[in-house]
């Protein structure tokens, strides 16, 4: 009786205090959030009113190299240095870690490099959660839960996607196993960040997948291809940076050097194209996307784009690029097979996010979260088979393998359960 009476007293307890804990970490992950949305939304004016400054990108690259090569230490691992200390890692997260991604970021898009805002919104999130978490001293278990919470606040604050938030920070560390024990406090830390940025008037785009089209065999078939190329894009797009990264490490081990040059690829691909449509956020290719004015090679120009600006070292995230590659990919494809395109599109949205990232339960509710649950039967299949055909490896290189996929029908390979 007085083990079970003990038991009804922590749990207010527990829930108090992670509600102020979340709280306060919403409060200063919402109000980072709404800073950078804006700034987003400025410097992407004052690129496309001054196109000359895509020529300052290589100096903005090489600046910034420079600056982490003196202050950011082990904040230059970013995103991979959130994630292992989710994991239970013990390095501190350093609390610069949050102008130096904010403003690289901020300065990448100002000069035209295709990059995200996912990467710096999880960034800024962990790094308020470890040093306010090393604050009020929390134990080792509660540091992790806390850092997840600040992974959730941030991803949830930019895209205005609370449900989505919470199950991304508990699905992002390991392929095949979900942190449920931080649900309560990562909820909480999304769900006040997004209702903070709201409050300082900064909205979220949402788009249309028109109507939805009706249950058949040809449209199974039509969307398992459509999952599974989804997949293997995803897959394309994680192993190109890779690659990238590894070859401009090897040809330039000094970081100053490879942003710099890496800046001056970019810049020389916007001159042979003669076009700026991939530089920046490109938001207007999800507008094109859904409304069926997408050319018909914008998912491959914005891979290339993102991949040499993310391969060469430039701040920013991965999961704006990916929604419009996937998108814009969806409307073609939807031509095609002469299937809606605002529907496919949708689709395209959210698959390419899944197989990226390796988290189709995030991706799914996302979709319910922007498009509504009408679709949600298709949501859910196309982010399984995405999340299915893109491989073990993501774009996240900290992210753990507990269970590779398929491993249930290989038993060779696994170790028994007595191991």
């Amino acid at each position: 009786m007085k083990k079970e009476l003990a038991a009804y007293v922590k749990i207010p307890v527990y829930m108090v205090k992670w509600l102020i804990l979340t709280g306060i970490l919403g409060l200063f992950m919402g109000s980072l959030s709404a800073f950078f949305l804006t700034s987003l939304t400025w410097v992407t004016t004052t690129r496309l009113a001054h196109s000359w400054l895509l020529f300052l990108l290589p100096v903005s690259g090489a600046v910034f190299a420079a600056l982490y090569a003196r202050y950011g230490k082990n904040a230059s691992r970013g995103n991979n240095l959130v994630i292992e200390q989710g994991n239970g890692g013990t390095e501190n997260i350093p609390l610069r870690l949050i102008p130096l991604t904010l403003f690289g970021t901020i300065t990448t898009h100002l000069f035209g490099g295709s990059v995200g805002r996912e990467g710096t919104a999880v960034q800024m999130g962990g790094a308020l959660a470890d040093n306010l978490g090393r604050l009020v001293k929390l134990t080792s278990i509660e540091r992790e839960i806390f850092i997840i919470s600040g992974i959730s606040a941030g991803f949830s604050s930019v895209f205005g996607t609370p449900l989505a938030g919470t199950l991304f920070g508990l699905e992002v560390l390991a392929i095949g196993k979900v942190r449920t024990e931080a649900l309560f406090p990562s909820f909480f830390a999304a769900f006040f960040a997004n209702i903070v940025t709201g409050m300082y008037g900064v909205g979220h785009t949402h788009y249309s997948m028109g109507s939805i089209p009706q249950w058949s065999v040809l449209l199974f078939f039509q969307l398992l291809l459509a999952g599974i190329l989804f997949g293997l894009i995803g897959w394309v797009f994680s192993r190109s940076i890779v690659w990238i990264k590894k070859t401009y490490t090897n040809w330039m081990p000094n970081p100053i050097l490879r942003n710099f040059i890496g800046g001056v690829v970019v810049v020389l691909l916007a001159v042979v194209l003669q076009n700026q449509r991939y530089l920046g956020l490109s938001l207007p290719l999800l507008e094109d996307a859904f409304s069926g004015q997408a050319h018909i090679f914008d998912f491959l120009g914005k891979l290339v784009f993102t991949v040499f600006s993310l391969g060469a070292g430039f701040q920013g995230g991965e999961v704006t690029p990916l929604f419009e590659i996937g998108a814009t990919f969806g409307s073609t494809f939807a031509h095609i097979f002469h299937l809606s395109v605002p529907f496919l599109a949708g689709l395209g949205f959210i698959g390419v996010f899944s197989g990226a990232t390796n988290t189709p339960i995030a991706c799914f509710v996302m979709g319910i979260e922007l498009f509504g649950s009408e679709a949600s039967d298709f949501f859910f299949m196309i982010c399984l088979i995405s999340f299915m055909c893109s491989g073990n490896s993501g774009i996240y290189s900290s992210q753990q393998v507990i269970k590779q996929k398929g491993q249930l029908f290989f038993p060779r390979n696994n170790k028994s359960r007595q191991e």
